[in-house]
């Protein structure tokens, strides 16, 4: 069982580094920007050189069936824009099981701490992961400290990540994904706070992407494990580049300045 779980989590994290791209937004909400023709943004970050693509298992099954690419990802969570109170409730719609029947190499799942339908969440990713012992595969839990009920200690830097990360380590993970803390000081305490892989999250469209290379390099100069990077990618007018970009900082060591010079 470990050899084939460790093969599984290295076709998707080589070294234990990966850029994952994730691509499950358009069932939260839609229209999204660059998700209009999928197959065209999945081809772009495959060219990329993408590690992983995460998706819902719908989107899954067309991709691998089209093109048959070992690195997908079944997202099992999912919750939509009109859910009311309950928006970021993410339930589960698929078993780890399925997942594999329909092409992934590993499985995700969602919880927003402070939600005040956490504790539902936490259940149904310890779900996924005891599903996933059985079936071989690799979970990343993506865990974002954002709900109303956060309870952020003073002396907590992190603001509430390094409890995320720690929160989907000891319920199974084994990789996590999480937001930027705003400093490699303080997201040192995060990688420090769990021996499993840590992906940064990459937030909203807005921001230069060469300021995203930059947060990219200093988080991974304190231990990160790379980056899973939706709307920043997918969303531009050149996803290929972006992930080549990302990968030259990721897998490479390369800086931000050098990096950038890879966009077009």
């Amino acid at each position: 069982m470990a050899d084939a779980l460790s093969d599984r989590l290295d076709r998707i994290l080589p070294g234990g580094k990966g850029v994952w791209i994730p691509m499950d937004h358009g069932a939260s909400s839609f229209p999204v920007r660059g998700l209009e023709d999928t197959d065209s943004a999945v081809d772009a970050v495959i060219s990329g050189g993408a590690d992983a693509i995460v998706m819902q298992k719908g989107l899954l099954s067309h991709n691998s069936a089209r093109n048959g690419w070992g690195g997908y990802v079944c997202h099992v969570s999912v919750s939509t824009v009109h859910g009311g109170d309950r928006s970021q409730d993410k339930v589960s719609v698929a078993t780890a099981s399925e997942s594999k029947k329909r092409g992934a190499t590993g499985v995700s799942a969602q919880v927003n701490l402070g939600d005040d339908f956490e504790n539902h969440m936490i259940e149904r990713l310890g779900q996924i992961t005891s599903q996933a012992l059985e079936e071989e595969m690799p979970v990343l839990g993506m865990v974002y400290p954002r709900g109303p009920n956060l309870a952020i200690d003073d002396e907590d830097p992190t603001g509430g990540v390094a409890h995320a990360v720690r929160l989907a380590w000891e319920l199974g993970c084994h990789v996590a994904k999480v937001p930027w803390t705003g400093s490699a000081e303080s997201f040192s305490r995060v990688t420090e706070s769990t021996p499993i892989p840590v992906l940064i999250a990459g937030g909203p469209m807005g921001d230069d992407f060469a300021s995203i290379l930059s947060t990219v390099e200093d988080a991974m100069s304190v231990g990160c494990a790379g980056v899973c990077m939706g709307r920043q990618v997918f969303g531009s007018e050149d996803p290929e580049s972006r992930v080549r970009a990302l990968r030259a900082v990721v897998h490479e060591g390369k800086t931000a300045s050098e990096a950038s010079l890879l966009l077009r």
